[in-house]
Parts: C-alpha cells; sequence; structure tokens
C-alpha cells in the first residue's frame, strides 16, 4: 500500500511547502511549520463537496450594476453588539469570535439567538443538546421567542451540517466551534490545519451563495491567537477577540479585523449569574468608588479605539522597608513607570528613588494609550504629598523624557466625555491644537510641563 501524501503547512499564513522548513519562505516566521496529508481530489478536479456546475453558475457583474440599497443589516438583539459590527451583521458574512476558555464566547453565541427572536441553527461540536438547553435556561429569563426560533444540532461533520441548513434556511448559523469541525475531504483529524482551512473555506461559500450569516466560535493558543492557519483569519469577514480575566467580571469585546465597519471600536460586558449584560457606559463602572478626600487617586481620560473612557488610576507611596526601593504596576507597563519617576526626579527635584511606589489601574484595565502618563504623575505625587486630587479633575496627556507634556490624539472627545460625567476641570497639554466649540460645563486647564502641573494642582500641598 501506498504511503499517504503530505504536505507541510506554515499555521501563520498558510503557505504549502513540499517538505520541511525551519523559516516560512512566505511570511518569515520561524517553526510554524507543520505536517498534514494531502487533501484528496474527486474526479472531477476538485475537493469533494465541491460543485463543478455550480460554480459555473455565476458571472462578473458591472459595479455600477450592483443594488446594496435594499439589503438591511441583521441585528443581532445586543446593541453593543451591532454596534461593533457596524450596525448589526451583513447578510452573508462571516463572523469569527475569538478568546480564552471561560471567557465567555459560548455565552454569548446563545445570547444572541435568545435576544434576536432570529431563526438560528445553532451548532455545537463541543457539547450535547442537553447540555447546551441547561445554558439556555440559565440565559433565557424572558426570551421565550428565543427559545421557540433556536434549533440546536449536534454535530461536528461539515457536509451535514450544511445539509441541514440549505434545508431549514434560518436566518442565523452559529458554529461552536470551528476547531471541532471536519470535512471528508481533508484525511486529517479536526482541528488540524487542513482540516480549518477547508472548514472555513466551505462555510465562506455557502455563506456568500445563500447569503446566510455565519459566527464562528475559534479557539486561541497560549500566545492569544486565534489556534489554526492564519489564513482563518483572513477568509472571515470580521474578527472579534475577547479580552478580560476570567476572575474579573468585565470583558471587553473588540474588533480586529471588520469589512464592513470601524475596528476601533470595543463592546463592554459584565459577567453575571444570567450571561453577559451590556454595558452602555464603561466609564461609569471605572470612575472611584471610594469616598471623597482620599490621596494617591487620579482620573485619566482614556481613549480605546474610538471610544473615551474615564478611569482611576491608584498610587501609593511609601518609605522602603528594605534596601532596594520597589516598583509594581498593575495594569500599566512597569518599564514606563520607571521612566516616569525618573522624568520625575530629573525634571521636578522629587526624590523618590528610596521609596516604594505601586501602581493599579482600576477596574483590571491594561492600559497602553499614553493619555495616561499624565494621570500617572498626579496620582504618585498626590499619594507622596498625601494630598487629595479633587474629585472633579481628571487628566489627559503624555510626558516627554524633557517633562513637557505633550498633547494626545482626539483631545476634543475626551473633554467631551469628561463634561457628559460631570468632571469640572481637566489638564491637558499647552500644545493641544485650540478647538471650535467645547462644553461650557468644563474648564481646560493647559500646562507645558511637569513643574507647571505640580504649581498649578498642588500649590497647597
Amino acid at each position: 500500500m501506498a504511503a499517504a501524501k503530505t504536505l507541510w503547512y506554515c499555521t501563520s499564513c498558510g503557505n504549502e511547502s513540499p517538505k520541511w522548513m525551519g523559516r516560512c519562505p512566505a511570511c518569515g516566521e520561524w517553526n510554524t511549520m507543520v505536517e498534514a496529508p494531502v487533501e484528496k481530489k474527486s474526479s472531477a478536479g476538485g475537493s469533494k463537496g465541491v460543485s463543478k456546475a455550480a460554480s459555473s453558475e455565476r458571472r462578473p457583474v458591472r459595479l455600477k450594476d450592483i443594488d446594496h440599497s435594499r439589503e438591511a443589516r441583521v441585528s443581532l438583539g445586543l446593541a453593543e453588539v451591532d454596534r461593533l459590527l457596524g450596525g448589526g451583521m451583513v447578510p452573508g458574512s462571516l463572523v469569527l469570535v475569538g478568546g480564552e476558555p471561560g471567557i465567555g464566547k459560548s455565552t454569548l453565541s446563545l445570547q444572541i439567538p435568545l435576544a434576536s427572536g432570529l431563526r438560528t441553527l445553532y451548532v455545537t461540536g463541543e457539547e450535547s443538546e442537553r447540555q447546551v438547553k441547561m445554558r439556555a435556561d440559565r440565559l433565557s429569563g424572558n426570551a421565550a421567542d428565543g427559545l421557540e426560533t433556536t434549533l440546536i444540532y449536534s454535530e461536528t461533520r461539515i457536509e451535514d451540517i450544511l445539509s441541514h441548513a440549505r434545508e431549514l434556511s434560518p436566518e442565523l448559523m452559529i458554529v461552536d466551534s470551528v476547531q471541532t469541525m471536519f470535512t471528508d475531504s481533508v484525511e486529517s483529524t479536526p482541528g488540524s490545519v487542513s482540516q480549518i482551512k477547508e472548514v472555513a473555506a466551505m462555510l465562506l461559500r455557502f455563506a456568500k451563495e445563500s447569503g446566510l450569516p455565519v459566527i464562528l466560535i475559534g479557539h486561541i493558543t497560549k500566545d492569544g491567537y486565534i489556534a489554526g492557519p492564519k489564513i482563518l483569519e483572513h477568509i472571515v469577514d470580521v474578527v472579534l477577540q475577547f479580552e478580560g480575566e476570567n476572575r474579573a467580571s468585565y470583558r471587553i469585546l473588540r474588533s480586529i479585523k471588520n469589512r464592513f465597519g470601524s475596528t476601533s471600536e470595543i463592546a463592554v460586558f459584565e459577567m453575571t449569574g444570567t450571561g453577559l449584560r451590556e454595558v452602555a457606559n464603561p466609564s461609569e463602572m471605572l470612575i472611584p468608588m471610594h469616598e471623597a478626600g482620599l490621596s494617591g487617586a487620579a482620573i485619566c481620560a482614556m481613549l480605546d479605539g474610538s471610544r473615551p473612557l474615564l478611569f482611576e488610576v491608584q498610587a501609593l507611596v511609601s518609605s522602603a522597608v528594605y534596601g532596594t526601593a520597589q516598583r509594581s504596576a498593575t495594569g500599566f507597563d512597569t518599564r514606563r513607570l520607571n521612566m516616569l519617576l525618573a522624568v520625575l526626579e530629573k525634571r521636578a527635584g522629587f526624590h523618590l528613588s528610596a521609596k516604594d511606589v505601586f501602581l493599579n489601574m482600576a477596574g483590571g484595565l491594561k492600559v497602553s494609550d499614553p493619555a495616561a502618563d499624565l494621570a500617572v504623575i498626579a496620582a504618585v505625587l498626590s499619594s507622596n504629598f498625601d494630598y487629595s486630587i479633587p474629585s472633579d479633575c481628571c487628566f489627559a496627556g503624555e510626558v516627554g523624557l524633557s517633562g513637557e507634556i505633550r498633547p494626545v490624539g482626539q483631545t476634543d472627545r475626551r473633554i467631551g466625555e469628561a463634561a457628559r460625567l460631570g468632571f469640572r476641570k481637566i489638564f491637558v497639554s499647552s500644545y493641544s491644537p485650540a478647538s471650535g466649540s467645547l462644553p461650557k460645563e468644563i474648564k481646560v486647564v493647559k500646562v507645558a510641563d511637569v513643574p507647571a502641573l505640580v504649581k498649578s494642582l498642588f500649590r497647597n500641598a
């Protein structure tokens, strides 16, 4: 019996090679080649399950003759998810949702048909029908319509799934998860590179031909990337990524790729006993939850994508108990904290080298926006002086190595969000561009450098 032929696939870009190579010649990544059997070909010259006649029915169409005005988006019943997608799902689109185990992917995928009432084919390759029903009873609440219109199908063979989808003609199809699906046209185990690539291609072909929107649930690797070949993310139309700690109650759904909308949007959810609750105003969960008059706290006006968020920066400065001072930061880059402390010592004359400095971003956030620099410095100085910052003040500015306060992007949106939440004063860079109209309820204080911030904020300390 002849040995089965195999090819080597790159898990990063999907490039094929007849032999193993340490470095992929297409994308340049190292140690990403995995071996997989060659796909079986039918007598017609294509993969099994592909109709040659069906593919020849389509004809090229002139761009000006295409009418999309009557093609309305499909609402998923969750306002935050619809906004993240750009107003709902586009008919015939393929959406991939990824995230760590236990983050809430399956919960969200079942909440969508329960909340929308769409006639949905929910395909599960990881759970039985009874297990899905147990979760639905916990999530459904008053969603009696969703229980009536949701069809559960426990299957992993993609040919059977597509056959039932054509027969039932649902309004939405959800596949949980794509790594558990397999096709007979590929001789490898489910979850392999070749299986995921072929299954995704078959689902994409079916979605485009039928106009049925499809949601795929995807596992991620220990490095945080969606498991399988990188070509999976190229095939789909939208990639959404769940972020957040499993032990924390808040989750962030971020748009990584969106062919029909913006990728600078996020949706915030709170994990409760009855499922994911939409958080329409994330700033409310991140602003102070303690009595006024405490030192070491400052409010930062951050921008996550295009969405302004206000959150609390907490700092604690104390005398070093041991010989070497400690530097610890939660949700903030420790190296950047060390840089800001060096700027305070060199440019403003504050000697913190003999003191422990602890920094925490409230709400479990991981902050990379440079606008948090100004709030970090204000919180550190507030704890050092044991002087509380007024609760109606917030900050938005980047700190340079020479001690200057540099402007940050979309300052007007940050100011508007701060004014909407009741803040009366915001500190920004004096180099920020002038704006035409700003809310009258908030005072904009422009500071040029760190010494100017200290004089304006801690004059009575």
